[in-house]
Protein backbone atom coordinates (compact mmCIF):
# COMPACT_ATOMS: atom_id res chain seq x y z
CA UNK A 1 0.00 0.00 0.00
CA UNK A 2 1.15 3.53 -0.78
CA UNK A 3 0.47 7.00 0.53
CA UNK A 4 -0.13 10.02 -1.66
CA UNK A 5 3.41 11.11 -0.77
CA UNK A 6 4.79 7.73 -1.90
CA UNK A 7 3.05 8.01 -5.27
CA UNK A 8 4.26 11.54 -5.91
CA UNK A 9 7.79 10.84 -4.66
CA UNK A 10 8.30 7.59 -6.55
CA UNK A 11 7.02 9.04 -9.83
CA UNK A 12 9.78 11.68 -9.69
CA UNK A 13 12.59 9.55 -8.28
CA UNK A 14 15.74 9.67 -10.42
CA UNK A 15 18.18 8.00 -8.05
CA UNK A 16 18.09 6.59 -4.53
CA UNK A 17 21.11 5.40 -2.53
CA UNK A 18 21.20 4.22 1.11
CA UNK A 19 22.25 6.93 3.55
CA UNK A 20 21.92 9.72 1.00
CA UNK A 21 19.09 12.03 -0.02
CA UNK A 22 17.05 10.99 -3.05
CA UNK A 23 17.46 12.75 -6.38
CA UNK A 24 14.09 14.02 -7.66
CA UNK A 25 13.07 15.35 -11.05
CA UNK A 26 11.29 18.72 -10.94
CA UNK A 27 8.34 19.50 -13.23
CA UNK A 28 7.94 23.19 -12.36
CA UNK A 29 10.46 25.62 -10.93
CA UNK A 30 8.87 28.89 -9.81
CA UNK A 31 11.00 32.02 -9.41
CA UNK A 32 10.43 35.58 -8.21
CA UNK A 33 12.56 38.67 -7.81
CA UNK A 34 13.81 38.11 -4.25
CA UNK A 35 15.34 34.62 -4.08
CA UNK A 36 16.60 33.87 -7.59
CA UNK A 37 19.19 36.52 -8.50
CA UNK A 38 22.12 34.96 -6.63
CA UNK A 39 21.43 31.62 -8.30
CA UNK A 40 21.41 33.21 -11.77
CA UNK A 41 24.66 35.03 -11.00
CA UNK A 42 26.30 31.76 -10.01
CA UNK A 43 25.16 30.23 -13.29
CA UNK A 44 26.71 33.14 -15.18
CA UNK A 45 30.02 32.78 -13.37
CA UNK A 46 30.07 29.04 -14.09
CA UNK A 47 28.94 29.65 -17.69
CA UNK A 48 26.00 27.33 -17.27
CA UNK A 49 22.63 27.47 -19.03
CA UNK A 50 19.20 26.52 -17.75
CA UNK A 51 18.57 22.81 -18.13
CA UNK A 52 14.88 23.33 -18.98
CA UNK A 53 13.97 27.01 -19.45
CA UNK A 54 10.51 25.89 -20.56
CA UNK A 55 9.82 24.50 -17.08
CA UNK A 56 10.86 27.66 -15.21
CA UNK A 57 8.01 30.09 -14.48
CA UNK A 58 8.68 33.58 -13.16
CA UNK A 59 6.66 36.38 -11.59
CA UNK A 60 7.27 39.70 -9.86
CA UNK A 61 5.37 40.01 -6.59
CA UNK A 62 7.30 40.56 -3.33
CA UNK A 63 8.88 43.98 -3.81
CA UNK A 64 6.39 45.48 -6.23
CA UNK A 65 4.27 48.39 -4.92
CA UNK A 66 0.50 47.93 -5.07
CA UNK A 67 -0.23 51.60 -5.89
CA UNK A 68 2.30 53.55 -7.96
CA UNK A 69 4.10 51.17 -10.33
CA UNK A 70 5.81 53.74 -12.53
CA UNK A 71 9.38 52.76 -13.38
CA UNK A 72 11.93 53.19 -12.07
CA UNK A 73 10.39 52.36 -8.70
CA UNK A 74 10.94 54.85 -5.90
CA UNK A 75 12.67 52.17 -3.82
CA UNK A 76 16.05 51.58 -5.47
CA UNK A 77 16.51 48.13 -3.92
CA UNK A 78 13.12 47.03 -5.23
CA UNK A 79 13.85 48.51 -8.67
CA UNK A 80 17.18 46.67 -8.78
CA UNK A 81 15.45 43.39 -7.88
CA UNK A 82 12.83 43.80 -10.58
CA UNK A 83 15.38 44.82 -13.19
CA UNK A 84 17.63 41.89 -12.29
CA UNK A 85 14.84 39.33 -12.71
CA UNK A 86 13.76 40.91 -15.99
CA UNK A 87 17.33 40.65 -17.28
CA UNK A 88 17.80 37.10 -16.01
CA UNK A 89 14.54 36.03 -17.60
CA UNK A 90 15.60 37.46 -20.93
CA UNK A 91 19.23 36.31 -20.82
CA UNK A 92 18.46 32.73 -19.81
CA UNK A 93 15.37 32.28 -21.97
CA UNK A 94 12.72 31.78 -19.28
CA UNK A 95 9.65 31.32 -21.45
CA UNK A 96 6.85 31.85 -18.91
CA UNK A 97 7.15 35.18 -17.13
CA UNK A 98 4.52 37.46 -15.58
CA UNK A 99 6.20 40.86 -15.37
CA UNK A 100 5.06 43.88 -13.38
CA UNK A 101 2.65 45.04 -16.11
CA UNK A 102 1.43 41.61 -17.27
CA UNK A 103 -2.37 41.23 -16.95
CA UNK A 104 -1.92 37.93 -15.04
CA UNK A 105 0.81 39.25 -12.72
CA UNK A 106 0.26 38.48 -9.09
CA UNK A 107 1.42 36.58 -6.03
CA UNK A 108 3.37 33.57 -7.24
CA UNK A 109 1.28 30.94 -5.43
CA UNK A 110 -1.94 32.46 -6.75
CA UNK A 111 -0.89 33.15 -10.34
CA UNK A 112 0.70 29.79 -11.15
CA UNK A 113 -2.24 27.51 -10.22
CA UNK A 114 -4.85 29.78 -11.81
CA UNK A 115 -2.90 29.59 -15.08
CA UNK A 116 -2.84 25.79 -14.97
CA UNK A 117 0.95 25.78 -14.78
CA UNK A 118 0.72 23.56 -11.70
CA UNK A 119 -1.13 20.28 -12.27
CA UNK A 120 -1.93 17.27 -10.07
CA UNK A 121 1.05 14.95 -9.88
CA UNK A 122 3.60 17.69 -10.56
CA UNK A 123 6.73 18.21 -8.52
CA UNK A 124 7.05 21.93 -7.77
CA UNK A 125 9.79 23.96 -6.08
CA UNK A 126 10.41 27.63 -5.43
CA UNK A 127 12.72 29.73 -3.29
CA UNK A 128 9.73 30.51 -1.08
CA UNK A 129 8.54 28.48 1.91
CA UNK A 130 4.85 28.78 1.02
CA UNK A 131 5.32 26.66 -2.09
CA UNK A 132 3.46 24.06 -0.01
CA UNK A 133 0.32 25.84 -1.29
CA UNK A 134 0.33 23.73 -4.45
CA UNK A 135 -0.06 20.53 -2.45
CA UNK A 136 -3.78 21.32 -2.58
CA UNK A 137 -3.60 20.11 -6.19
CA UNK A 138 -2.08 16.79 -5.13
CA UNK A 139 1.31 18.11 -6.24
CA UNK A 140 4.65 17.46 -4.52
CA UNK A 141 5.41 21.09 -3.69
CA UNK A 142 7.95 22.56 -1.29
CA UNK A 143 10.23 25.55 -0.75
CA UNK A 144 13.98 25.43 -1.33
CA UNK A 145 17.08 27.49 -0.49
CA UNK A 146 19.22 29.63 -2.78
CA UNK A 147 21.86 26.96 -3.49
CA UNK A 148 19.06 24.54 -4.30
CA UNK A 149 17.50 27.12 -6.66
CA UNK A 150 20.76 27.13 -8.60
CA UNK A 151 20.91 23.32 -8.66
CA UNK A 152 17.38 23.06 -10.08
CA UNK A 153 18.03 25.77 -12.67
CA UNK A 154 21.13 23.91 -13.85
CA UNK A 155 19.92 20.29 -13.64
CA UNK A 156 16.09 20.27 -13.27
CA UNK A 157 16.63 17.98 -10.27
CA UNK A 158 17.04 18.33 -6.53
CA UNK A 159 18.38 16.20 -3.67
CA UNK A 160 15.86 15.68 -0.86
CA UNK A 161 15.35 13.38 2.10
CA UNK A 162 11.89 11.87 2.04
CA UNK A 163 9.76 13.12 4.95
CA UNK A 164 7.60 10.92 7.14
CA UNK A 165 3.82 10.88 6.67
CA UNK A 166 1.37 12.68 8.95
CA UNK A 167 -2.37 12.33 8.35
CA UNK A 168 -4.62 15.10 9.65
CA UNK A 169 -8.18 13.81 9.49
CA UNK A 170 -10.99 16.33 9.94
CA UNK A 171 -14.39 14.77 10.55
CA UNK A 172 -17.76 16.50 10.19
CA UNK A 173 -18.13 19.90 8.55
CA UNK A 174 -16.99 23.43 9.39
CA UNK A 175 -19.65 25.66 10.91
CA UNK A 176 -21.04 28.94 9.63
CA UNK A 177 -18.50 31.81 9.79
CA UNK A 178 -15.65 29.28 10.13
CA UNK A 179 -13.15 29.29 7.26
CA UNK A 180 -10.24 27.16 6.13
CA UNK A 181 -7.96 29.85 7.61
CA UNK A 182 -9.50 29.17 11.02
CA UNK A 183 -9.05 25.45 10.38
CA UNK A 184 -5.39 25.99 9.47
CA UNK A 185 -4.73 27.99 12.65
CA UNK A 186 -6.54 25.35 14.72
CA UNK A 187 -4.38 22.56 13.26
CA UNK A 188 -1.17 24.52 13.83
CA UNK A 189 -2.12 25.04 17.49
CA UNK A 190 -3.09 21.38 17.82
CA UNK A 191 0.21 20.11 16.38
CA UNK A 192 2.41 22.87 17.76
CA UNK A 193 4.55 25.33 15.85
CA UNK A 194 7.10 22.58 15.10
CA UNK A 195 4.76 19.60 15.32
CA UNK A 196 4.96 18.97 11.60
CA UNK A 197 8.76 19.03 11.39
CA UNK A 198 10.07 16.09 9.40
CA UNK A 199 6.63 15.28 8.02
CA UNK A 200 4.55 15.74 4.92
CA UNK A 201 0.99 16.42 6.06
CA UNK A 202 -1.89 14.87 4.17
CA UNK A 203 -5.20 16.53 5.00
CA UNK A 204 -8.19 14.20 4.72
CA UNK A 205 -11.71 13.55 5.93
CA UNK A 206 -15.22 14.86 5.18
CA UNK A 207 -14.40 18.44 6.16
CA UNK A 208 -11.47 18.55 3.74
CA UNK A 209 -13.46 16.99 0.91
CA UNK A 210 -16.14 19.64 1.41
CA UNK A 211 -13.67 22.52 1.02
CA UNK A 212 -13.49 24.46 -2.23
CA UNK A 213 -10.19 24.40 -4.10
CA UNK A 214 -9.46 27.95 -2.97
CA UNK A 215 -10.01 26.95 0.66
CA UNK A 216 -7.71 23.96 0.14
CA UNK A 217 -4.97 26.27 -1.13
CA UNK A 218 -5.23 28.23 2.12
CA UNK A 219 -4.90 25.07 4.19
CA UNK A 220 -1.92 23.68 2.27
CA UNK A 221 -0.28 27.12 2.30
CA UNK A 222 -0.22 27.11 6.11
CA UNK A 223 1.30 23.61 6.47
CA UNK A 224 4.74 25.17 6.62
CA UNK A 225 3.70 27.15 9.73
CA UNK A 226 3.82 24.02 11.88
CA UNK A 227 7.11 22.94 10.32
CA UNK A 228 5.79 20.49 7.72
CA UNK A 229 7.56 20.12 4.38
CA UNK A 230 4.38 19.63 2.35
CA UNK A 231 0.63 20.00 2.80
CA UNK A 232 -1.03 17.45 0.52
CA UNK A 233 -4.67 16.91 -0.42
CA UNK A 234 -5.84 14.04 -2.63
CA UNK A 235 -7.15 14.83 -6.09
CA UNK A 236 -10.90 14.52 -6.65
CA UNK A 237 -13.66 15.84 -8.94
CA UNK A 238 -13.20 19.37 -7.53
CA UNK A 239 -9.51 19.25 -8.44
CA UNK A 240 -10.28 18.21 -12.00
CA UNK A 241 -12.98 20.82 -12.38
CA UNK A 242 -10.62 23.54 -11.15
CA UNK A 243 -7.83 22.52 -13.52
CA UNK A 244 -10.00 21.94 -16.58
CA UNK A 245 -10.59 25.62 -17.38
CA UNK A 246 -7.02 26.82 -16.90
CA UNK A 247 -5.06 28.18 -19.91
CA UNK A 248 -2.00 25.92 -19.62
CA UNK A 249 -3.91 22.76 -18.64
CA UNK A 250 -4.25 19.90 -21.15
CA UNK A 251 -7.40 19.87 -23.26
CA UNK A 252 -9.69 17.30 -24.85
CA UNK A 253 -8.40 13.75 -25.01
CA UNK A 254 -5.18 14.75 -23.21
CA UNK A 255 -7.16 16.08 -20.25
CA UNK A 256 -9.33 12.97 -20.16
CA UNK A 257 -6.26 10.72 -20.13
CA UNK A 258 -4.52 12.81 -17.47
CA UNK A 259 -7.64 12.80 -15.30
CA UNK A 260 -7.48 9.03 -14.92
CA UNK A 261 -3.97 9.31 -13.49
CA UNK A 262 -4.83 12.32 -11.33
CA UNK A 263 -7.73 10.55 -9.61
CA UNK A 264 -5.29 7.86 -8.47
CA UNK A 265 -3.37 10.49 -6.51
CA UNK A 266 -4.62 9.54 -3.06
CA UNK A 267 -3.45 7.32 -0.25
CA UNK A 268 -4.53 3.69 -0.51
CA UNK A 269 -7.26 2.60 1.94
CA UNK A 270 -5.67 1.05 5.01
CA UNK A 271 -2.31 2.75 4.54
CA UNK A 272 -0.59 3.14 7.93
CA UNK A 273 0.74 6.67 8.34
CA UNK A 274 3.74 7.37 10.53
CA UNK A 275 1.46 9.58 12.61
CA UNK A 276 -2.23 10.43 12.50
CA UNK A 277 -4.42 12.94 14.33
CA UNK A 278 -8.20 13.20 14.06
CA UNK A 279 -10.73 15.72 15.33
CA UNK A 280 -14.19 16.99 14.51
CA UNK A 281 -14.59 20.21 12.54
CA UNK A 282 -17.23 21.33 15.04
CA UNK A 283 -14.33 22.05 17.43
CA UNK A 284 -13.12 24.86 15.18
CA UNK A 285 -14.37 28.42 15.72
CA UNK A 286 -13.19 31.76 14.29
CA UNK A 287 -9.67 32.36 15.61
CA UNK A 288 -7.10 35.12 15.91
CA UNK A 289 -3.47 35.01 16.92
CA UNK A 290 -2.43 36.86 20.08
CA UNK A 291 1.30 36.07 19.91
CA UNK A 292 4.19 36.03 17.47
CA UNK A 293 3.81 32.63 15.84
CA UNK A 294 0.70 31.12 14.20
CA UNK A 295 0.26 28.50 16.95
CA UNK A 296 -0.29 31.26 19.50
CA UNK A 297 -3.98 31.73 18.72
CA UNK A 298 -7.30 31.70 20.54
CA UNK A 299 -11.04 31.82 19.76
CA UNK A 300 -12.34 35.31 19.13
CA UNK A 301 -14.64 34.91 22.12
CA UNK A 302 -11.70 33.83 24.28
CA UNK A 303 -8.96 35.56 26.24
CA UNK A 304 -5.23 36.18 26.03
CA UNK A 305 -3.73 33.24 27.95
CA UNK A 306 -1.53 33.41 31.03
CA UNK A 307 1.98 32.17 30.14
CA UNK A 308 1.99 30.17 33.40
CA UNK A 309 -0.85 28.05 31.97
CA UNK A 310 1.62 26.43 29.57
CA UNK A 311 3.16 23.25 30.98
CA UNK A 312 6.00 23.20 28.48
CA UNK A 313 8.72 25.61 29.70
CA UNK A 314 9.68 26.58 26.14
CA UNK A 315 6.07 27.44 25.28
CA UNK A 316 5.75 29.38 28.54
CA UNK A 317 8.87 31.40 27.76
CA UNK A 318 7.70 31.99 24.17
CA UNK A 319 4.32 33.20 25.44
CA UNK A 320 5.94 35.64 27.88
CA UNK A 321 8.15 37.04 25.14
CA UNK A 322 5.24 37.27 22.69
CA UNK A 323 2.96 39.14 25.09
CA UNK A 324 5.71 41.62 25.85
CA UNK A 325 6.25 42.30 22.15
CA UNK A 326 2.52 42.46 21.43
CA UNK A 327 1.83 44.73 24.39
CA UNK A 328 -0.88 42.44 25.77
CA UNK A 329 -1.80 41.29 29.27
CA UNK A 330 -3.12 37.84 30.26
CA UNK A 331 -6.88 37.70 30.60
CA UNK A 332 -7.64 40.43 28.08
CA UNK A 333 -10.57 39.55 25.86
CA UNK A 334 -9.48 38.86 22.29
CA UNK A 335 -12.47 40.86 21.06
CA UNK A 336 -11.29 43.89 23.06
CA UNK A 337 -7.97 44.12 21.19
CA UNK A 338 -8.24 47.24 19.05
CA UNK A 339 -6.59 47.29 15.64
CA UNK A 340 -5.17 50.10 13.51
CA UNK A 341 -4.69 48.34 10.17
CA UNK A 342 -6.47 45.61 8.23
CA UNK A 343 -4.96 43.62 5.37
CA UNK A 344 -6.83 41.22 3.11
CA UNK A 345 -4.65 39.48 0.54
CA UNK A 346 -1.44 37.34 0.24
CA UNK A 347 -0.79 33.84 -1.11
CA UNK A 348 -2.88 32.57 1.81
CA UNK A 349 -6.06 34.57 1.29
CA UNK A 350 -5.80 36.60 -1.93
CA UNK A 351 -8.21 34.61 -4.11
CA UNK A 352 -11.65 35.57 -5.37
CA UNK A 353 -13.45 33.48 -2.76
CA UNK A 354 -11.64 35.39 -0.01
CA UNK A 355 -12.78 38.75 -1.38
CA UNK A 356 -16.34 37.50 -1.81
CA UNK A 357 -16.42 36.45 1.84
CA UNK A 358 -15.02 39.76 3.05
CA UNK A 359 -17.31 41.77 0.78
CA UNK A 360 -20.36 39.94 2.17
CA UNK A 361 -19.42 41.33 5.59
CA UNK A 362 -18.60 44.83 4.36
CA UNK A 363 -21.64 45.38 2.15
CA UNK A 364 -23.62 48.47 3.25
CA UNK A 365 -21.24 49.00 6.18
CA UNK A 366 -18.37 51.38 6.93
CA UNK A 367 -15.09 50.54 8.57
CA UNK A 368 -14.30 52.29 11.83
CA UNK A 369 -12.84 55.77 11.56
CA UNK A 370 -9.06 55.74 11.90
CA UNK A 371 -8.61 52.17 10.63
CA UNK A 372 -6.39 51.88 7.53
CA UNK A 373 -7.60 48.94 5.45
CA UNK A 374 -6.05 47.43 2.30
CA UNK A 375 -7.66 44.92 -0.05
CA UNK A 376 -4.97 43.51 -2.33
CA UNK A 377 -6.01 40.90 -4.94
CA UNK A 378 -3.68 37.95 -5.35
CA UNK A 379 -3.47 38.37 -9.11
CA UNK A 380 -4.63 40.45 -12.05
CA UNK A 381 -7.25 37.81 -12.83
CA UNK A 382 -8.61 37.93 -9.28
CA UNK A 383 -8.73 41.73 -9.45
CA UNK A 384 -10.65 41.76 -12.72
CA UNK A 385 -13.09 39.08 -11.56
CA UNK A 386 -13.75 41.00 -8.35
CA UNK A 387 -14.36 44.19 -10.30
CA UNK A 388 -16.65 42.34 -12.71
CA UNK A 389 -18.71 41.28 -9.70
CA UNK A 390 -18.66 44.78 -8.21
CA UNK A 391 -16.70 43.72 -5.14
CA UNK A 392 -14.24 46.58 -5.57
CA UNK A 393 -17.08 49.05 -5.15
CA UNK A 394 -18.11 47.39 -1.89
CA UNK A 395 -14.56 47.58 -0.53
CA UNK A 396 -14.06 51.18 -1.59
CA UNK A 397 -17.50 52.27 -0.33
CA UNK A 398 -16.76 50.73 3.08
CA UNK A 399 -13.48 52.62 3.38
CA UNK A 400 -10.95 50.06 2.12
CA UNK A 401 -8.19 50.89 -0.36
CA UNK A 402 -8.48 48.72 -3.49
CA UNK A 403 -4.96 47.97 -4.71
CA UNK A 404 -3.03 46.32 -7.53
CA UNK A 405 -1.89 42.67 -7.11
CA UNK A 406 1.18 41.82 -5.06
CA UNK A 407 2.46 40.40 -1.79
CA UNK A 408 1.81 43.80 -0.21
CA UNK A 409 1.44 43.94 3.56
CA UNK A 410 2.14 40.24 4.07
CA UNK A 411 5.78 41.15 4.61
CA UNK A 412 7.78 44.34 5.04
CA UNK A 413 9.47 44.13 1.64
CA UNK A 414 7.51 46.85 -0.18
CA UNK A 415 5.88 50.19 0.73
CA UNK A 416 2.79 48.54 2.32
CA UNK A 417 3.93 48.32 5.95
CA UNK A 418 2.43 48.57 9.42
CA UNK A 419 4.06 51.36 11.47
CA UNK A 420 5.91 50.72 14.71
CA UNK A 421 3.70 49.68 17.62
CA UNK A 422 0.47 49.55 15.60
CA UNK A 423 -1.73 46.48 15.20
CA UNK A 424 -2.94 44.79 12.03
CA UNK A 425 -5.68 42.21 11.57
CA UNK A 426 -4.15 40.33 8.66
CA UNK A 427 -5.29 37.49 6.42
CA UNK A 428 -1.64 36.62 5.68
CA UNK A 429 0.32 33.66 7.04
CA UNK A 430 2.92 34.89 9.52
CA UNK A 431 2.81 37.03 12.63
CA UNK A 432 6.53 36.96 13.44
CA UNK A 433 8.12 39.98 15.09
CA UNK A 434 8.51 42.74 12.49
CA UNK A 435 6.96 40.66 9.71
CA UNK A 436 4.70 43.50 8.50
CA UNK A 437 7.09 46.29 9.40
CA UNK A 438 9.64 47.06 12.09
CA UNK A 439 8.08 46.58 15.57
CA UNK A 440 4.63 46.11 14.02
CA UNK A 441 2.07 43.85 15.70
CA UNK A 442 0.18 41.27 13.65
CA UNK A 443 -2.99 39.28 14.42
CA UNK A 444 -3.64 36.53 11.87
CA UNK A 445 -7.32 36.08 10.97
CA UNK A 446 -9.57 34.95 8.13
CA UNK A 447 -10.72 37.43 5.45
CA UNK A 448 -14.23 37.52 6.96
CA UNK A 449 -12.81 38.18 10.42
CA UNK A 450 -10.54 40.88 8.99
CA UNK A 451 -13.56 42.60 7.45
CA UNK A 452 -15.57 42.37 10.69
CA UNK A 453 -12.59 43.70 12.64
CA UNK A 454 -12.29 46.66 10.28
CA UNK A 455 -15.91 47.57 10.98
CA UNK A 456 -15.71 47.26 14.76
CA UNK A 457 -12.15 48.54 15.09
CA UNK A 458 -11.22 45.52 17.19
CA UNK A 459 -10.77 41.80 16.57
CA UNK A 460 -14.24 40.49 15.86
CA UNK A 461 -15.96 37.33 14.69
CA UNK A 462 -18.09 37.74 11.54
CA UNK A 463 -21.01 36.29 13.50
CA UNK A 464 -20.95 39.36 15.78
CA UNK A 465 -22.24 41.40 12.85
Amino acid sequence: MSSLLDKLWNSHLVESQPGRPDLLYIDRHLIHEVTSHQAFQSLREARRLLRRPDLVCGVIDHSLPTDDRSRPLKDKVAEDQLAALEKNQADFGVKTFFGYNHPAQGVIHVTMPEQGLILPGHSVVCGDSHTATHGALAALAFGIGTSEVEHVLATQTIYQYKPKTLAVEVLGLLGVSVSSKDLALYIIKLLGVSGGSGFAIEYMGPAIEALSMEARFTLSNMAIECGAKQGLIAADAKTLDYVSSKPYAPKGADFKAASKFWLELKSDPGYKFDKKVSFNASSVTPLATWGTNPAQNAPLDGQVPDPHSFENPNERLAAEKALKYQGLKPGRKISDIEIDYVFIGSCTNGRIEDFRQAASILKNRKIRKGVVALAVPGSGLVKRQAELEGLDKIFISSGFQWREPGCSMCLGMNPDRVPKGLRCASSSNRNFEGRQGRLSRTHLVSPATAAASAIRGSLSSPSNL
